[in-house]
């Protein structure tokens, strides 16, 4: 077995069910007071408990209205909406807790990278350096449609107008403002010497921005970076800028396939193709026997909702379903949805024909990632299964109905990884990014980190 050690992440989302569509009906679920700040000050009491590295927020701009047309089906699940603003809840969990990270997901593509830049900067400062930022670059119309554009922006130019945004933040947090530019001089009354602020003089296709930054460098300056893409153009973006890459893959076979493909992106980049680390979304249903794990999964199945799924996965993939019978086999079609969405039933494990029922009864507990049921032990079996023959370096551990699937998690399967030598009994001081990789700020050969040469000759 494997001593390679696991990085860990929870997986939620400020709403109810998350990746578990209907579960919200669960008598024991409470992720309907996800708009309650106890609900985040009691799961980020539980994470630390239990040594996670973090907890990863997902989000939207929109709401899922592929299938049947309508966004009815999803208000009525609840599968996703209402949804509220992640970024405000990680100030809540961060006075509550000493190491615990945050990463919060913000879209490239609605947002500002000078408004962006300074939120991001004012998070990491109030967390002492503890923020990661989920790049993602959006996959609902609906969003784009609320913030004024006639339609979604297709898939590869989001890309494009995503690095030219990570352009624009890298010079804002790394090259603006030099390490030692606030003096705090009382007696010679000089907060911050200009020489050492600098414009970014920033003029490209999509942004112009000449000035500075507005805040003085954060603990981490640049957020530690994760990021989801899967598709090729999202793999190729991965490659060049994320410290941290989430997966959602089904099997065992997809995932590998995801992974190596990851890790030649990375190689052709020029980076070392195990510095970013690959984190698989995963669901444990945890039993104190084989027994009661798979009653209480029995018990889970029965409270989740076809509806809720198939709305989810009509957003994920940008495919009506409705318009399909529960036998029809799943086709793939390209569109400016999530392209490895679809991938993942149709291309990418050729063993394994998915139906509409199948792929709905799936999503319904977890979401696209699989779902590990039976005892501690055997769940710490299946994560190390996942290590050493998928090759992902960690977890993005989901719920089925929360607290509940945490609070199993950190009581019984964690002592089990920490008698493994697989997850760590006590934190180490500092960032999220030196908890991760042991230093503070981005490597000098990251992008990036490129921008504070540039500056630097600049007074």
């Amino acid at each position: 077995m494997s001593k390679k050690r696991i990085y860990l992440n929870a997986f939620d989302m400020n709403c109810a069910g998350h990746q578990s569509p209907g579960l919200w009906t669960h008598p024991n679920d409470k992720s309907a007071t996800y708009k309650d700040a106890a609900y985040w000050i009691h799961l980020a009491k539980v994470l630390e408990t239990g040594k996670f590295d973090a907890i990863f927020l997902a989000d939207v701009l929109g709401t899922y209205d592929v299938y049947q047309g309508s966004r009815d089906p999803a208000l009525r699940q609840g599968a996703q909406v209402p949804l509220n603003d992640p970024a405000f809840v990680i100030p809540i969990m961060a006075q509550v807790t000493k190491h615990l990270g945050f990463g919060l997901t913000v879209s490239t593509t609605y947002e500002h990278p000078y408004i962006f830049a300074r939120r991001m900067s004012t998070l990491d400062h109030l967390t002492q350096g503890r923020i990661g930022w989920n790049i993602v670059t959006s996959y609902l119309n609906s969003a784009a449609v609320n913030i004024g554009l006639e339609q979604q922006i297709n898939h590869d130019q989001r890309y494009e107008i995503a690095e030219e945004y990570m352009e624009v933040v890298y010079k804002l947090w790394e090259g603006s403002w030099e390490d030692d530019a606030v003096i705090l001089d009382k007696e010679h009354k000089l907060f911050v010497d200009p020489n050492k602020v600098h414009n970014i003089n920033h003029e490209g296709k999509y942004y112009k921005v000449p000035g500075a930054h507005l805040c003085e460098p954060s603990p981490q300056r640049t957020p530690v970076l994760f990021q989801a893409g899967a598709s090729a153009r999202g793999r190729k973006f991965a490659a060049k800028h994320a410290e941290l890459v989430f997966i959602s893959a089904p099997t065992t076979t997809i995932g590998k396939t995801f992974v190596q493909s990851f890790r030649k992106e990375l190689q052709q980049t020029g980076r070392d193709p195990q510095e970013a680390k690959i984190l698989s979304l995963f669901t444990p249903i945890v039993g104190r026997t084989q027994e009661e794990a798979e009653e209480k999964f029995r018990e889970y199945q029965k409270h989740a909702s076809y509806e809720g799924a198939l709305a989810l996965l009509g957003g994920w993939t940008g495919v009506d379903f409705s318009g399909y019978s529960p036998d029809d086999k799943i086709k793939y079609v390209q569109n400016d949805a999530i392209h490895s969405a679809i991938e993942t039933f149709t291309k990418i494990d050729p063993n394994k024909e998915w139906t509409v029922q199948e792929v709905a009864k799936f999503v319904g507990v977890g979401g696209m990632g699989p779902v590990a049921v039976g005892t501690p032990e055997k769940i710490a079996d299946t994560m190390e299964l996942w290590i050493n023959e998928v090759g992902v370096d960690g977890f993005n551990i989901a719920y089925a109905v929360t607290p509940e699937t945490f609070e199993d998690f950190v009581e019984y399967v964690i002592p089990v990884l920490q008698d493994r030598g697989l997850v760590r009994k006590e934190y180490e001081d500092g960032t999220l990014r030196n908890h991760l990789f042991g230093y503070d700020q981005l490597p000098n050969h990251h992008p990036g980190r490129q921008s504070r040469k540039h500056f630097s000759l600049q007074k």
